[in-house]
């Protein structure tokens, strides 16, 4: 009996670390595995630009059709020439008008901005602490009550630092002094050469306005697209088309999964040159009918000579005695 209490003893004691290991093992198996499903806490934003460059930590998505760059903690971008826009992960938008440097951090939940050259304008809706660092003046962002920030920060052509508060304040610290001062709402300020003192009041110094995203609707599948047919030159064949639902394409995925087409929703197009219908243009001629000429109307004096009788041709000098010589007698005698 001893001997069997020991064995059992014996097993315990190798069978629980054997199962610690094991649980160990799946939950690093599991977080392996779940690691990247999960969204990147350290995502600032997607940028969209003419001109920029982007070096550092990144990342390519598909957004509604489209290839766009995600920056991520310890992003450099930098504006060759126009402008760029960042969509903030959190919600607001970042506008950069060019030439500009600047670097993204995330830490902690809060974003900070290192601007070396150009100008931006923040616009944040929600609780999303923002700082902007430049060589020798510290921003930061302060809230009024639960209202946006929206602010304006860069240098112009001389080297002079712009400041402006559209909402909410700013609260301006030069780093190597550690003195400080509060632009309020709707303030607009500039300084020379990173000191406080010589803070001036500015109208409209710099300007960067809001790149508003445009909305671009999904791309329709091609199978309800139709391409236009040319008309075909002639004396030549028929030209088919075939039009095929798009292929899918996963960037995370080593090795792409077979597509799967429905050949229902292939489009065959067959182009073919129309005849024109035969139109004749022309007149048609003939004998052109004889014009009816009206009777011409008498004339008084000709009418009264036609009514009076004329005499016979054949009236002889015998007939013309007689009557003569009746006429002169008496009708009695």
């Amino acid at each position: 009996m001893t001997v069997f209490f020991n064995l059992i003893e014996r097993l315990r004691g190798g069978a629980i670390p054997a199962v610690c290991g094991a649980i160990v093992c799946v939950a690093l198996i599991g977080a392996a595995g779940a690691r990247p499903d999960q969204p990147v806490s350290d995502s600032v934003g997607v940028i969209d630009g003419e001109a920029i460059a982007v070096t550092g930590p990144m990342s390519m998505e598909v957004v509604n059709g489209q290839v766009k760059t995600v920056l991520h903690n310890g992003s450099d971008v930098r504006v060759k020439s126009g402008n760029a826009r960042i969509d903030l992960v959190e919600g607001g938008q970042i506008s950069i008008c060019g030439p500009a440097h600047l670097s993204v951090l995330k830490s902690g939940g809060s974003l900070t901005i290192a601007l070396d050259t150009g100008t931006v304008h923040v616009r944040i809706e929600h609780e999303l602490p923002l700082n902007i660092y430049t060589p020798l003046i510290q921003v930061q962002t302060v809230a009024i009550g639960d209202g946006p920030r929206d602010a304006l920060v860069g240098f112009d052509s001389s080297g002079a630092m712009c400041i402006r508060a559209n909402l909410g304040a700013i609260r301006l610290e030069q780093q190597l002094t550690g003195q400080n001062v509060i632009i309020p709402q709707t303030g607009d300020v500039f300084l020379f050469s990173g000191q406080l003192e010589h803070l001036r009041t500015s109208a409209g110094h710099c300007a960067c306005a809001l790149q508003i995203a445009k909305a671009t609707p999904p791309p329709q599948p091609p199978a309800t697209q139709f391409a236009t047919v040319e008309p075909l030159p002639p004396n030549e064949e028929p030209i088919y088309q075939f039009v095929m639902p798009p292929l899918i394409y996963e960037a995370n995925a080593k090795v792409q999964p077979e597509p799967e087409i429905d050949p229902r929703m292939i489009v065959v197009i067959r182009g073919v040159r129309v005849r024109p219908t035969l139109i004749f243009q022309g007149r048609v001629e003939g004998d052109a009918p004889s014009a009816v000429t009206p009777a011409p109307t008498p004339t008084p004096g000709v009418a009264s000579n036609s009514s009076k009788p004329t005499a016979p041709a054949s009236d002889s000098f015998v007939n013309r005695v007689r009557n003569f010589v009746r006429k002169l007698l008496p009708s009695g005698s």
